[in-house]
């Protein structure tokens, strides 16, 4: 049986060191055009055959709801960052894809994005970060 106390000092050692990180990264999208969500969305669009992506799998790796991503897309839309176009698959879904200003955007960001969490994550080894890599799954699995 698993320590009580180990696996909350544990979980709360794993939250402040998310928040903390979190926080240094987010300063990439202080004087930029893309916010960070903004920013997600492209990372799932662009990682598609073709810079497309269902829009339910663009939901599925956002930390927001269904309705929030949906307006977040449609603003995107409407900013020129993406386009969207009915799921040929699927009648009831959508299909998203990067546009050149969406995909310029993103890779400007993507490029000094890296390097600050590279940079930040250089207190671990590389067997660190893959023992780290491997139970963040793992917890995210249960």
């Amino acid at each position: 049986m698993t320590d009580r106390r180990l696996a909350v000092a544990a979980w709360e050692s794993l939250f402040r060191a998310q928040h903390e990180v979190f926080r240094e990264v987010s300063s990439d999208f202080c004087d930029d055009d893309l916010t960070q969500a903004e920013y997600d969305v492209l990372l799932t669009v662009t990682r598609g055959d073709e810079h497309a992506a269902r829009l339910r799998d663009v939901t599925a790796n956002m930390l927001i709801s269904q309705p929030s991503v949906s307006r977040l897309v449609d603003r995107m839309v409407t900013r020129g960052l993406i386009s969207k176009c009915p799921d040929p698959q699927d009648g009831r879904g959508a299909i998203v894809r990067a546009t050149d200003a969406g995909l310029a955007a993103f890779r400007r960001i993507a490029t000094a994005h890296g390097r600050s969490i590279a940079e930040r994550m250089s207190v671990l080894s590389d067997d660190e970060l893959a023992q780290l890599h491997d139970l963040t799954t793992k917890l995210r699995r249960a």
